[in-house]
């Protein structure tokens, strides 16, 4: 196969075909969400960016309430005087769709999707692009954020007939942490 010769579409089918031949192959935990996932998670967020690298000690709750269709969703950053404690809620819009959204319970409400055992979330703050990927295991999950400034967009066109315009975005930062179930 020559690749200088491929188009535009053929490419954008063969990336396609390998993103959902990985992603099927890599969702091979059974289990029901949220059910099965309950717990507190515990570990080390690395943290890598233009800035350096760090690590900070990490918690994630999930937890059900009262209320069906309604979870304690809660992200503990840093331990002692820098500890930081975000307690969200996870919303149920719609179980067999998959589609859920985070109430950070001061307005901000944030769309997530469930395929299996990942949980995918995209987004955008203050021009910075972020997308979340949480995958759920039977005793941890890995929690990891990407995200770039959309300032630092790439613009190039396809040499075909349409000059398809494709946007890049350098990614700048790199959110993972490997958190087990306690």
């Amino acid at each position: 196969m020559n690749f200088n010769t491929l188009n535009y579409s053929t490419i954008t089918s063969l990336m396609f075909f390998l993103f959902f031949q990985f992603s099927v192959s890599g969702q091979n935990f059974e289990g029901t969400f949220p059910d099965d996932f309950f717990g507190i998670y515990t570990g080390t967020l690395a943290i890598s960016s233009e800035r350096g690298n760090q690590e900070v000690m990490m918690e994630f709750h999930l937890l059900p309430t009262e209320i069906e269709g309604k979870y304690t969703y809660t992200l503990v950053y840093g331990e002692g005087e820098s500890k930081q404690v975000r307690e969200y809620h996870l919303l149920e819009k719609n179980k067999e769709k998959g589609t859920y959204v985070v109430d950070e319970n001061n307005g901000i409400v944030l769309d997530d999707k469930v395929i299996g055992n990942r949980m995918y979330a995209l987004f955008e703050v203050n021009e910075t692009l972020l997308t979340t990927f949480i995958t759920f295991e039977t005793d941890h999950l890995v929690f990891e954020i990407v995200a770039t400034p959309k300032a630092k967009k790439r613009v190039t066109h396809a040499d075909d007939e349409a000059k398809t315009e494709v946007i890049s975005y350098p990614i700048t930062t790199v959110q993972r942490a490997v958190l087990q179930k306690q």
